[in-house]
């Protein structure tokens, strides 16, 4: 069995589609993610991951216009209260919500996160990131952004005063004794004196402990610096990959340095994000890979905006029949390489950027599609898949009533939850 997830982002869904309806306007409000979490928890989803970003994309041809115009990548609203939204109307699905490490207050964010596991009931996690540009570093006060691999001891030292915090409060500090006039014992609530390099806090946390105490972590970040950030902490890690080959390596990596921080790498749940097409018909696949791979245009200027996104470099101002441009970035540093590393010497940016830049696709009827994710899977050794495409119903649907039933009828994913949390569910299989 593998675990399934979905990663969105709280902005504009599908607005200009066939099957919008009506949502240019519809994403602001919680229902059509409400209506998603209820059809994706009763397909058996581990967990949906909101992602965010506190800026708006402007490295492309050096302006904001791309990033409005088609609304890829902004606007989007802070996923916290979303997420409180979405889990008062749902009852097992788990809810993990981005926080930014390098501009999060640890105190602020050990308080929310508690917070949102009790009004889950258990079933909160928090996606770490350390923020990869420079507009979201001026947005936060700073001239440019903290160096790549500061950012990540920043992020260490983050978790370890975060953990102090969820732990300020002992098992049993809690009595709610009416006879004795007891709500909780002081002797058991503690200070902590955290006094670190980047961080100071003197605790206690002022929230009782959530169900889980430790709300599930959450990582993503592909550099050598944020693999090992994530082995040390992480329940779950999301990736990115083209290819089995790709995902063996990355969970083989995870694996060792996992064991080498001392941890149990099966504790470790590895999704990898893929895109879905699910058709009626293999001829439908066959058509829309067609259709994908001949939009050539249209292809060159949104894999460029992502580029330059991923990047922090404006991607126009290169030759389209060059080869392909060597960058460093202190930005998004492993996706950056994950676009620009894996082809052959030579390529010009026009060749890589006019084919659709997918990473990890599935493109098939639902029998076809569950066969290559079970064989993805068993050749990689990887824990499962997070879904990456628009938020509409009907996607939806194809999703939650297509593919799903065809994965639960082959015994690939659950068939209801065995726990109460989402680290129980995590940690079922």
């Amino acid at each position: 069995m593998f675990h399934m997830g979905w990663f969105l982002s709280y902005q504009v869904q599908s607005w200009n589609g066939q099957w919008s309806g009506s949502g240019a306007t519809e994403w602001t409000k919680p229902d059509l993610y409400v209506d998603t979490a209820r059809s994706l928890e009763r397909a058996g989803f581990d967990y949906m991951m909101f992602e965010d970003g506190s800026f708006i994309a402007d490295a492309y041809g050096s302006s904001a216009e791309h990033a409005l115009r088609t609304a890829r990548l902004a606007p989007k609203h802070d996923p916290m209260p979303l997420v409180a939204a979405v889990a008062t109307q749902t009852s097992k699905i788990g809810l993990i919500a981005t926080v930014t490490t390098t501009f999060y207050p640890p105190f602020l964010a050990a308080r929310l996160f508690t917070t949102l596991d009790h009004i889950s009931d258990g079933r909160i996690g928090a996606n770490l990131v350390t923020s990869h540009n420079d507009r979201t570093a001026q947005n936060y006060g700073l001239a440019e952004q903290i160096e790549h691999d500061e950012r990540y001891a920043m992020a260490d030292e983050w978790v370890e005063l975060v953990s102090r915090l969820w732990e300020s409060w002992e098992p049993d500090a809690v009595r709610a004794d009416v006879g004795a006039g007891v709500y909780a014992d002081h002797t058991k609530v503690h200070p902590i004196h955290f006094e670190g390099k980047y961080y100071r806090s003197r605790g206690p946390l002022n929230t009782v402990p959530g169900p889980q105490r430790r709300p599930v972590l959450c990582q993503a970040g592909g550099s050598r610096a944020g693999r090992e950030f994530g082995a040390r902490h992480a329940d779950t890690i999301i990736a990115q990959a083209g290819s089995i080959e790709e995902m063996r390596a990355y969970r083989d990596d995870v694996s060792a340095l996992a064991e080498a921080a001392g941890r149990d790498p099966k504790s470790i749940k590895v999704l990898f994000i893929a895109s879905f097409q699910i058709t009626e018909t293999t001829a439908e696949a066959e058509a829309f890979v067609a259709a994908r791979e001949a939009a050539t245009e249209a292809n060159i200027d949104q894999n460029l905006a992502m580029l330059s996104f991923a990047s922090g470099t404006d991607f126009s101002r290169f030759d389209l029949d060059a080869p392909l441009p060597e960058i460093r970035t202190n930005a998004a540093q492993s996706v950056v390489a994950m676009l620009l590393d894996r082809h052959p010497e030579g390529t010009t940016l026009r060749e890589l950027a006019s084919k659709p830049m997918t990473g990890l696709s599935f493109v098939g009827t639902p029998d076809t599609v569950a066969s290559e994710m079970a064989e993805a899977v068993d050749g990689s050794g990887i824990d499962g898949f997070l879904v990456q495409g628009r938020v509409d119903r009907r996607y939806v649907a194809e999703i939650a009533d297509g593919l799903a039933p065809e994965l639960r009828r082959r015994g690939l994913i659950r068939d209801g939850y065995s726990g109460s949390t989402l680290r129980e569910n995590l940690l079922a299989f």
